[in-house]
């Protein structure tokens, strides 16, 4: 049996273990009528585009590609429009333009997007002077504003979500199909806020750079490159509203197997990780690649009992682990977890998380990221990856196109009063441009040296 045909698997045997961080509903006959709904729609994406990226995600396990996942800490419905999806297409079509310029292997982009309409959360109430209310889960769960009626459990709010799920997804493969990815026109990827940032020179020294290779070539064969007019793009999200999930997994026959058709590429939460949980019960019985987040609490045999329970056929690019250990554990805890995988006998494909190991409270509560701690994990883990004889095949980053003040350091040396000058996220800080290109630059690394500012 390979995954996602299992003979005890079914998409709603879930239900009969333990689920965490999942809504309340009090009105259970509106809750099963969306579900139906749901069930009834058009999947979102394809078992073809979801193999195609089984196969990239092969290609990272064994060092030959390397993964970008970026994107919103929690998408938001009002903010489902186009320019604000344009300019998270661009960062990180740039961002990987310096990936691949640097590494010299192809990237494979992914972003968290076109479904990352939830989040868990450490609490399930949330009181502010003196009212205690249902914490905020998500524009897929409940609504921001704190009083009772916009904290209640909507099931409504599912059908919302996936009607701006597909809407994005939509404009996205409408650009990409429509040339907005071709090398020969990086213009288009340009966001009028950069000016004469210190990350946008650089990264346009890099792209003329390219642009020239690709002139000098064409014009020597007398061919187009077509793999430069046009890139893949795949979407992902936590897979943390079983419910949501489930109503849009299908049996395909002609691959005999169930795939998940919200998005390309789910993943578990450290917070429901448990691998006899709910999360990973779903999980193991559908034929996407699968993520797991995994933090510096996990122990030894619990992750060894998820990577047998999510991948026990072996499959290359099937299952991949996301380390978010901290800038402070990342040395002591990744060799752990490394040599933990590495008795299981089955590959994996590792990506550094370096945002969630390193979130801080400024001294006025402001939530917030240090650029230098996640710059230092991100460093750290492509240290330890090499020295244990392992692959990083990737990294996964909160960021936005936006000029956000959220995160403090970087290029620009943004400190903890400059937060409260654009801080918008309603979730976890997310990296800005600058902050998101100079990471990107750092990755790249020697491959670039020829590129820093004089």
């Amino acid at each position: 049996m390979t995954a996602g045909a299992r003979e005890d698997w079914r998409p709603d045997s879930w239900q009969g273990r333990g689920a965490l961080q999942q809504p309340a509903y009090s009105d259970r006959v509106a809750l099963d009528r969306v579900v139906q709904n749901l069930a009834a729609l058009p999947p979102l994406v394809t078992s073809w585009e979801v193999e195609a990226l089984k196969s990239r995600l092969a290609q990272a396990q064994r060092g030959e590609a390397f993964v970008l996942q970026g994107g919103d800490c929690a998408e938001s419905f009002v903010e489902c429009t186009s320019p604000r999806i344009v300019d998270q297409l661009k960062v990180l079509l740039q961002m990987s333009v310096v990936l691949t310029a640097g590494l010299k292997m192809p990237v494979v982009r992914v972003g968290r997007m076109a479904g990352q309409y939830v989040k868990p959360r450490s609490a399930d109430i949330e009181t502010r002077d003196g009212v205690s209310l249902p914490s905020f889960r998500g524009d897929l769960v409940n609504r921001h504003g704190f009083t009772a009626e916009e904290r209640e459990p909507d099931p409504e709010l599912m059908l919302r979500g996936y009607e701006r799920a597909a809407l994005t997804l939509n404009f996205v493969r409408g650009l990409m199909d429509g040339g907005f990815a071709d090398l020969h026109h990086p213009e288009n990827w340009d966001l009028a806020f950069v000016g004469q940032s210190a990350s946008a020179a650089r990264y346009h020294r890099i792209v003329q750079r390219i642009a020239d290779g690709l002139d000098f070539f064409e014009s020597l064969s007398g061919k187009k490159i077509h793999e430069a007019r046009r890139v893949d793009f795949y979407a992902s999200h936590e897979g943390l509203h079983l419910l949501y999930e489930e109503a849009q997994t299908r049996f395909l026959e002609k691959r005999g197997a169930w795939y998940d058709l919200t998005t390309h590429f789910p993943w578990i939460g450290a917070r429901t990780g448990d691998p006899e949980g709910a999360h990973v019960e779903f999980f193991r019985g559908i034929a996407n690649p699968v993520g797991v987040k995994v933090s510096a609490a996990v122990e030894t045999d619990e992750l060894q009992a998820l990577v047998r329970r999510l991948n026990p056929d072996n499959q290359a690019g099937r299952l991949t682990l996301i380390h978010r250990l901290g800038a402070g554990n990342v040395e002591r805890d990744l060799p752990r977890l490394i040599a933990a995988v590495r008795a299981t006998g089955i590959g994996v494909v590792w990506i550094c998380d370096p945002m969630h190991g390193n979130t801080v409270s400024t001294d006025d509560g402001v939530k917030t990221r240090r650029f230098d701690d996640i710059a230092s994990e991100l460093e750290a883990a492509t240290a330890i990856h090499s020295a244990e004889d392992s692959v990083l095949g990737g990294v996964h980053l909160e960021l936005t196109g936006e000029h956000v003040t959220e995160c403090t350091g970087g290029p620009r040396g943004l400190t903890d009063t400059d937060l409260r000058r654009d801080y918008r996220s309603t979730v976890d800080p997310r990296l800005n441009y600058d902050q998101a290109m100079e990471l990107a630059m750092r990755i790249a690394g020697h491959g670039l040296a020829d590129l820093q500012p004089a």
